[in-house]
């Protein structure tokens, strides 16, 4: 049939006919509260032929009342088996030990089922679960391992916290039998909260990206005195910015473009950035390794030049934007005096600064090396923020990098 003139003008003045459709359900939002970024450890010691049970305490910076928690084997070679796994509230201190609160254990299930197996290089993010979990509050997360030869383990090694290695599967204890106590994570990869999906602004998380100055190295253990904590209790304190969550992404040794610990960053940038949930912002801080081993003035190794570096964090910042995210960079804090500084080494690292503060790619600027140097001499840190080893701050040096955060930047 042909559509003339006229019959077009006709089907135009009928009235129209409404279409009844399914009422759209919001879909649910997911953040990620808690965080940290696996790298691979040798499984010198052969450890998990027999099953064994981990119970791991992490603290989140968003609360809310359904969780999920994110397992990982990203860095397996082969197949690893959970048996079983719980999230629970620690029992208070200063009598906590291994023991979780009575009474607080909630099974974590994977498409219904207690166990999952997952494969070599995967993640595994279980069933939500209903959690009364508070801002800025600690989480237990016990999990059963079973006996299986792990060639390559999934692990950060600098948690911060006590964490206990049990025999047995005893996720359901409430205190542990014959632990024995580490700092290490393992197998873990984040905690996500379910947040209102039509709150404004909507909860969004944070990732903190760097080194070891950002995983918290010279920071007293188990008192959350790291700049993503402090940064995280900030946000929480001001009512404009209630909603934001921080995930520390640092990896100690870490550099941009050569592995050490763990990935370089472009390489381990969409796992440890890109993947987890809710995220808006990125605080970019890292290369200060990268410069200290090319210009280590006992042997210099992996050399690079300001402009390398540069074109790295340009990679970054685009892979970033094309993801709809945010930014940040922050200035390389002095290493004057650390065992691998030369003043080669501080020229380079002053244009990267230089850099950082000029160019339009970064959507703001955070000037850590502003808020911790000495005024009286800019390549060393102010003696308040120095932990002694002249690279990393101390816990007041951490706070003094935190506190010269504009929180306004999250605002945006």
């Amino acid at each position: 049939m042909r559509l003339t003139l006229r019959s077009l003008l006709l089907a135009a003045a009928l009235p129209l006919t409404t279409i009844n459709t399914p009422a759209q359900t919001a879909q649910p939002h997911w953040v990620a509260t808690w965080g940290t970024a696996p790298f691979p450890r040798a499984n010198d010691h052969k450890a998990f032929l027999m099953p064994t049970t981990l119970r791991q305490i992490v603290h989140v910076s968003l609360g809310g009342s359904t969780l999920r928690v994110v397992l990982t084997n990203e860095h397996g070679t082969t197949p690893l088996i959970l048996d079983e796994a719980a999230a629970a509230l620690p029992a208070a201190l200063p009598n906590a030990a291994s023991s979780i609160q009575p009474g607080s254990s909630v099974s974590l299930t994977f498409n219904g089922h207690p166990s999952i197996t997952i494969p070599a290089g995967s993640i595994a993010v279980s069933d939500p679960i209903a959690f009364n979990l508070a801002p800025l509050s600690d989480l237990a997360l016990s999990i059963s391992v079973a006996g299986q030869a792990i060639p390559t383990l999934t692990t950060h090694d600098l948690s911060l916290e006590t964490n206990y290695i049990a025999s047995f599967d005893q996720v359901t204890a409430t205190t542990l039998k014959d632990p024995a106590p580490t700092e290490v994570w393992l197998f873990l990869k984040g905690v996500e909260i379910e947040a209102p999906p039509t709150t404004t602004p909507l909860a969004a998380t944070i990732v903190a990206f760097g080194d070891s100055i950002t995983d918290g190295w010279h920071s007293t253990s188990g008192t959350h005195n790291t700049w993503p904590d402090l940064l995280a209790a900030r946000l929480q304190a001001n009512p404009a910015t209630r909603n934001l969550a921080v995930i520390n992404e640092g990896i100690g040794g870490n550099r941009v473009l050569h592995d050490g610990w763990g990935p370089n960053a472009l390489a381990r940038f969409d796992s440890d950035v890109l993947a987890p949930s809710g995220v808006k912002y990125v605080i970019l801080f890292e290369s200060i390794n990268d410069i200290g081993h090319a210009y280590d003035p006992k042997k210099q190794y992996d050399i690079i030049s300001a402009d390398d570096l540069i074109t790295g964090f340009t990679q970054l910042i685009t892979r970033a934007h094309t993801h709809n995210l945010k930014v940040y960079g922050a200035t390389l804090t002095p290493y004057m005096g650390a065992g691998y500084s030369s003043p080669v080494g501080d020229a380079v690292r002053n244009a990267v600064n230089q850099w950082i503060r000029t160019t339009p790619l970064f959507d703001g600027v955070i000037d850590f090396d502003k808020a911790t140097r000495d005024p009286a001499n800019p390549s060393v840190f102010a003696p308040a923020a120095d932990s002694g080893d002249h690279l990393h701050p101390g816990d007041a040096g951490f706070h003094t990098m935190a506190n010269s955060i504009d929180l306004t930047l999250f605002t945006k």
